[in-house]
């Protein structure tokens, strides 16, 4: 097992990681831009060190950086968290040429399933059946050949995306060019890659994604699905599961499925696979994130399995002490994202609390909301042992957080889980249409 681990990540995520490493007896190490000298996960962590000034190209993105401080305080792996360099293959190698282990699959199987293609090309012979698409574009106009092979409506989306970001729907031709301009110049700001790439919209649908996990001895487990389909301008705002659309024979169906697949590419780690359940109920094989994903929480909520430490510990070779039919996935659990929707101070917190409620957040009262990065400050989950039970839980939760001196959008999720479609479980991706 590591004695050491850099966390080269920042808000809720790197305090998340940060916690796990004590809990397991790693010591931790935090990296911080100079807009986060204050933060919370710094002050947590073991050591703290900082790697650059606010913009991300120069701190939270800059492999050098973080490569150098992980060497310099002699950690033994770098836990990437979500977002910033997470699924970025090149990093992966550049850890590993170091010394230093990446937590997170193998460099050379990230930058195979970083094509589009080839990650659809192996899902289709696992038998899972995939949205139609392309792999990397390399310009405007092969993005408009392609979607004229596909068919209109298609999706313009990042190929190192999450989080919503460099993702445009195509309806014509004519709204392309600028389309692709922008998802483009939001992915190179985000991700540090501008590349896009196309598949067919599919909608009505619904996102759904299994969430696996897997060692290097060959054993894979799936922890079920997660419903993300409620999104404004595709970033995912609340997170369930189960599924209330998927019915047992389908989830059982995808759960086998979809570990059969995993097994087949040699994964190792936790992972995410997403489909989009169409009107029909059938699901279609999107793409595969391989890293920690924003929701994992509202699975562990769900399975009482923590996610983190048993990706730092397959990372570390060990291997899974549990199967399938040990997952038991009774009741349900519900996680709303609490974003800022300004910056400025936090002047009060309050955090719900009771059985089974949880607030994960880097928030402490004088703490700094500033611009430059990802407006997500928190995440609540409840869990219940019914959908209905925890829906109330969610609702009495909202209204007890308090959060003072900077604008979120507590209010607006609490309109979303006291919505009728909510309530009935008939919500689609198209939630905020209109």
């Amino acid at each position: 097992m590591f004695s050491k681990i850099l966390i080269a990540n920042r808000g809720e995520i790197a305090v998340r990681i940060i916690r796990a490493c004590k809990e397991m007896g790693i010591s931790s190490a935090a990296v911080y831009s100079e807009a986060d000298a204050r933060a919370l996960h710094t002050a947590l962590a073991d050591e703290s060190y900082c790697i650059g000034p606010a913009d991300p190209t120069q701190s939270y993105l800059s492999e050098e950086r973080i490569i150098s401080a992980a060497c310099a305080c002699g950690a033994q792996a770098i836990h990437p968290g979500y977002g910033f360099l997470s699924e970025n293959a090149h990093f992966a190698k550049l850890c590993r040429h170091s010394g230093i282990a990446f937590i997170g699959p193998d460099a050379d199987l990230m930058e195979a399933l970083a094509s589009k293609s080839e990650i659809k090309k192996r899902m289709t012979e696992a038998g899972l059946r995939c949205i139609p698409g392309t792999q990397a574009l390399s310009g405007i106009e092969e993005a408009q050949r392609a979607a004229e092979k596909i068919g209109y409506p298609v999706m313009l989306k990042a190929v190192s995306g999450g989080g919503g970001k460099g993702i445009r729907p195509i309806r014509s031709s004519a709204e392309m060019a600028a389309s692709f301009r922008q998802a483009a110049a939001e992915s190179e700001k985000s991700f540090g890659d501008s590349s896009l790439y196309l598949e067919k919209l599919i909608s009505p649908a619904r996102h759904v994604e299994m969430q696996i996990l897997a060692d290097e001895d060959g054993s894979v487990v799936c922890l079920g699905e997660r419903d993300c389909s409620i999104q404004r301008h595709h970033q995912k705002l609340i997170e369930e599961t189960p599924c209330p659309a998927m019915n047992s024979g389908v989830r059982a169906s995808l759960i086998r499925d979809v570990a059969y697949a995993v097994k087949k590419l040699g994964y190792t780690g936790v992972g995410t696979l997403e489909f989009l359940l169409d009107s029909s109920g059938v699901p279609w094989f999107m793409e595969m994130n391989v890293r920690l994903q924003v929701e994992h929480t509202v699975t562990e909520a769900l399975t009482n399995i923590d996610l983190v430490k048993w990706q730092i510990r397959t990372a570390a070779g060990k291997s899974i002490s549990f199967g399938q039919k040990d997952i038991t996935m009774s009741g349900s659990a519900i996680e709303c994202r609490i974003n800022a929707s300004s910056p400025g101070t936090v002047t009060a917190l309050h955090i719900p609390g009771g059985p089974f409620v949880r607030f994960d957040t880097y928030l402490t009262v004088g703490c700094e909301i500033t611009p430059y990065y990802d407006p997500l400050i928190g995440k609540l989950i409840v869990y219940a042992g019914s959908r209905e039970e925890a829906i109330r839980k969610m609702k009495a939760a909202l209204c007890e957080l308090v959060i003072g001196g900077v604008k979120t959008n507590i209010a607006e999720q609490l309109e979303c889980v006291d919505d009728p479609r909510f309530s009935d479980g008939s919500y689609d991706t198209g939630f905020f249409a209109g």
